[in-house]
């Protein structure tokens, strides 16, 4: 029998804007996994809408101890990590697969949403930044789904209201 699906919401690079789309794409998460550089307040605002799990970015405050470096959390019946990426340079889905462990490999920095797998089925998200906009991307946020050992992820766009 077929466990319920686990859905979790992706964010990264929120730089202390949350945009007011992330509520309503993350309204049925179970829970929210932020990738780093996450900036005052977006921790506290996230967690009205699901339990929040988050590491520290790069512009983050290196002694909260609320944020550390990375993390390895259960997906299912799958193993989620999330660092930033920043501990890697220029993070690419190589370098992470050969750095860490996991079947699920989350990460920020780039501001660049990418979903990679291997061909191993390991799978590598950056759901894009989901704050101020930066090097002419799309804020973007993921939608990570769960179920057994079957992991899919979809990039969503967060349109900006002019």
């Amino acid at each position: 029998m077929a466990h319920p699906s686990l859905v979790i919401g992706l964010i990264s690079d929120t730089h202390g804007l949350l945009r007011p789309e992330v509520a309503g794409v993350f309204a049925h998460v179970d829970r929210i996994v932020h990738a780093g550089d996450v900036g005052p307040g977006v921790l506290q605002k996230l967690s009205e809408i699901a339990p929040v799990e988050a590491v520290s970015g790069n512009v983050d405050d290196p002694f909260d101890p609320s944020l550390p470096r990375e993390l390895s959390l259960p997906a299912g019946s799958l193993t989620l990590h999330v660092s930033h990426g920043d501990e890697l340079g220029r993070p690419t889905p190589d370098g992470l697969l050969a750095r860490y462990g996991g079947d699920i490999l989350v990460y920020g920095h780039t501001h660049k949403a990418l979903v990679f797998r291997d061909p191993g089925g390991r799978l590598v998200v950056n759901p894009g930044s989901a704050g101020p906009r930066r090097f002419n991307l799309e804020p973007s946020v993921a939608i990570l789904t769960v179920t057994d050992r079957d992991a899919s992820v979809e990039i969503v766009a967060l349109l900006e209201k002019h």
